[in-house]
């Protein structure tokens, strides 16, 4: 068996049977190829394990990489979501701020709509009363004037009866025959006169005084209509203002994890190759002869 430690020299002549019959140079120079081939061998062996070692550190250093980035990748996911959420109430509570304060103004309002509203009425209310009052002091004066005319009438027709009857009494008195009866006559048809035109008078004041009361109705009605008229209408209550909605929650997709860098295999190099290389260097038949 082939041992690269041992003397490549004699191992080969012990395997050949032949007797070495070259000069020194000769085997001086087939030895330094041969040792060179097996430098050579050792030099790829050792470079081969430094790069299996730099492979191995690259190897380490992807998956450290892969490492930091899942977990800065994981946190800065979730404090995104924190910054989402947090974020999404402190909108929601400034809404439902600006919804109870545009509520509250809007309830003040309609209580101050209403406050009119009711004073409107108790002024309509005192007004209508006051025509009232005014339409029965206006049917008192007028139903006075007419009581007076009434009096009046009766003094007047009471001071002709008394007339009339002492007109007849100093007839009856006075001559017999046509002169007296013409006297008395006479005197009884200006007493009836006077009564007729004081029926027509008290007719007429009469009918004056239903016109006016009349007319006193629809100055109060006129009146009360005006009132009603600038009475304000039953304000409505107002509905509520909407409550705010909120929008549809964000979907979060959750980040790709990242793999470690792909690392190529450590290119190996043949530790055989400059042995064969040394060996098949060596001019052979210059070592042992023709």
């Amino acid at each position: 068996m082939f041992n690269p430690k041992e003397n490549l020299l004699d191992q080969q002549l012990a395997v050949s049977g032949l007797e070495m019959q070259a000069d020194p140079f000769t085997i001086v120079s087939a030895g330094l190829s041969i040792a060179g081939g097996i430098f050579g061998s050792s030099q790829a062996s050792k470079q081969n394990k430094a790069a299996k070692r730099a492979q191995k550190k690259q190897e380490e250093a992807a998956r450290q990489a892969a490492a930091a980035a899942n977990k800065y990748n994981a946190e800065a996911f979730e404090v995104e979501k924190e910054n989402y959420f947090n974020n999404r109430e402190f909108q929601r509570e400034i809404q439902l701020d600006s919804w109870r304060y545009n509520q509250q103004i809007q309830d003040i309002q309609y209580q101050a709509v209403v406050e009119r509203y009711s004073k409107s009425v108790q002024n309509t209310e005192n007004q209508l009363a006051f025509n009232s009052i005014a339409a029965i002091d206006a049917y008192q004066a007028e139903q006075d004037a007419l009581n007076e005319i009434y009096t009046e009438d009766a003094f007047n027709r009471q001071g002709d009866l008394v007339d009339r009857l002492q007109q007849e009494g100093q007839a009856a008195l006075g001559q017999a025959g046509v002169s007296r009866n013409k006297a008395v006559q006479s005197r009884l048809a200006g007493i009836g006169r006077n009564t007729a035109i004081n029926d027509a008078s008290l007719a007429s004041s009469v009918e004056q005084s239903q016109r006016n009361m009349r007319q006193i109705a629809v100055q109060k009605y006129g009146a009360d209509l005006a009132a009603r008229a600038e009475m304000m209408i039953r304000p409505q209550a107002i509905p509520d203002i909407p409550q705010p909605k909120e929008a549809p929650e964000r979907v979060f997709i959750a980040p790709m994890k990242v793999t470690p860098t792909y690392i190529p295999p450590a290119v190996q190099q043949n530790t055989l190759a400059p042995i064969v290389q040394g060996f098949t260097s060596v001019n052979w038949s210059n070592v042992f002869g023709d």
